[in-house]
């Protein structure tokens, strides 16, 4: 049965490759982006984040890409929060962390008026990795100016690497907390993270085109299993955890990282 989704990051990367493979399945696809998207907002600001919420729900009340009769409030089957940037700035966990929250939180009355809702946010094989106490802190406890501090901090100290680390370990860890509550768990919506490894998106492009920072890259996420991936091998692990066939996957971050986390960290998580 057709579905409606909303994919935020949906002009590039896992975003745009995930938007693709829903549409081919022959669901219906709202995309948010910066630019070339559905909906135009910025989502490490609160305007942008209020913005996304408003624009969803008027295109899923009738009124625009869902067509046919108005639903009150509007509704969605599937949100998922693609969104993110790596860079060393407080931008990092504003939009990995907060924008995220903000469109899952933001969008889950949509999702519970939606058909077996289901949503999915983007982590990374990164959030193995050291991880800035301060800014996962102030970001689990939803103090986002508290958050920026301390990122800017670890700039100034020469250590802004911990920013995105910290965002995709404080994002992981808000799905486990928030995934078995009442407002998700309760309400019949798994909530999920997928965590990649390293991904050839233009973003990663220049990095591994270098041999030295190739080098690097591969030193600290070794992935043995066919290496590298592309936006669109990541894509299907995502479309099934949104999928109705999903009735029993929450509250899990999903490492799509060819042996990455088990290279890494071996059998001690256990």
């Amino acid at each position: 049965m057709p579905r409606t989704c909303l994919v935020t990051g949906s002009a590039s990367g896992i975003g745009k490759a995930t938007a693709a493979l829903l549409r081919a399945q022959g669901h219906t696809v709202i995309g948010a982006d910066l630019k070339d998207a559905d909906i135009t907002a910025d989502l490490s600001t609160p305007e942008g984040r209020a913005e996304l919420v408003t624009r969803a729900r008027e295109l899923t009340g009738g009124r625009g890409l869902a067509g046919g009769p108005g639903l009150e409030g509007g509704r969605l089957d599937a949100v998922v929060s693609c969104a993110g940037v790596a860079h060393f700035a407080p931008l990092t966990i504003r939009l990995n962390h907060f924008g995220a929250v903000a469109t899952l939180a933001g969008l889950r009355p949509l999702l519970t008026a939606g058909t077996d809702p289901r949503a999915v946010v983007i982590g990374s094989i990164d959030s193995v990795h050291p991880t800035d106490p301060a800014i996962v802190d102030a970001a689990l406890a939803g103090d986002e100016p508290a958050a920026v501090a301390a990122s800017w901090a670890a700039v100034d100290r020469g250590e802004g690497h911990l920013v995105y680390s910290s965002s995709k370990a404080s994002i992981s860890r808000w799905v486990r907390r928030s995934a078995i509550t009442d407002d998700w768990a309760g309400a019949g919506v798994p909530l999920n993270a997928v965590a990649p490894g390293v991904v050839v998106t233009p973003l990663t492009q220049p990095l591994l085109a270098d041999p030295d920072m190739r080098g690097l890259v591969e030193r600290s996420v070794p992935m043995p299993l066919h290496g590298h991936a592309r936006p669109e091998q990541i894509a299907p692990l995502i479309a099934w955890l949104v999928s109705p066939e999903n009735t029993h996957v929450t509250g899990q971050v999903v490492f799509a990282d060819g042996g990455a986390d088990a290279a890494l960290r071996g059998d001690r998580t256990w």
